[in-house]
């Protein structure tokens, strides 16, 4: 059996991976956006208020233009080290460059203050705009892709600098055997061969290598939103990992992502 590796405040990481399901954040008299319920742990001396603490005013007008999700999210400061983690699914960094990402609001765990949080005009994802850092969590490792290409919506995490989707229906598929058995008997909902989300123009998608998902708890996401993080999948980190944090293209900024050990 070997020996586990004990950490404490000066050996954990700053701002990585403490292991592929757990992220470390340093706090030095700065403020981060958590998403509720997904701080684990943390040394130091820090405070974690709402959306609507009077004191969080100037910052939220600056930074959160959610008010769907407000209440799912706190704001963390003060000085130490906090650690992140969501139900052992795969937790990673990215870090935008004067970018713009659209993610399934169940998939974001927290953000930097200097990055803007919008609601999405697609039901269940928000929008990040800015510069800085954010940790994001999937079911399994995340798959980049270039459009054009359809996705299952269940699979999608996000989508960086690229137009919103539209929706694909293979109606050959829907009036075809399948979707007579599923007519008659009321067995199997909408799979992903027969409804896709399609993106078009230049950008990246961010797939999560599974459509395998459970319900998200009632704190941290939009009720009965489909494809939120569901039972974890791998447990290995992306390929390429090693050697470099590889960069996204984009057009209005590039998407850089992190791995941690």
């Amino acid at each position: 059996m070997s020996t586990p590796v004990i950490f404490d405040p000066h050996s954990l990481p700053v701002d990585d991976n403490v292991n592929p399901y757990t992220f470390c954040v340093e706090l030095k008299g700065s403020q981060w956006f958590l998403q509720k319920g997904k701080m684990i742990a943390y040394y130091g001396r820090m405070t974690f208020n709402g959306i609507g603490h009077t004191g969080l005013d100037r910052l939220v007008r600056s930074s959160f233009h959610s008010p769907l999700h407000a209440s799912d999210w706190v704001v963390a400061e003060g000085q130490g080290k906090m650690l992140l983690a969501d139900r052992a699914f795969d937790v990673n960094s990215y870090d935008l460059d004067n970018g713009n990402l659209t993610i399934r609001s169940g998939n974001l765990l927290a953000f930097q203050p200097s990055l803007a949080l919008k609601q999405s005009i697609v039901p269940g994802f928000v929008t990040l705009i800015g510069t800085g850092k954010f940790v994001a969590a999937s079911n399994g490792p995340v798959v980049f892709m270039e459009p054009p290409l359809r996705v299952d919506p269940q699979a999608l995490v996000g989508w960086a600098d690229c137009p919103s989707p539209c929706h694909h229906y293979d109606h050959g598929y829907m009036t075809g055997v399948m979707g007579g058995v599923r007519a008659l008997t009321g067995l199997g909902g909408v799979s992903g061969e027969e409804h896709q989300f399609e993106f078009i123009g230049a950008g990246t998608v961010l797939l999560q290598s599974t459509e395998t998902l459970m319900p998200e708890r009632s704190t941290g996401h939009t009720p009965h939103e489909p494809g939120v993080p569901g039972q974890h999948g791998s447990g290995h980190s992306p390929q390429g990992a090693p050697g470099g944090v590889p960069r996204l293209p984009g057009q209005l900024g590039d998407l850089q992502r992190r791995f941690g050990l």
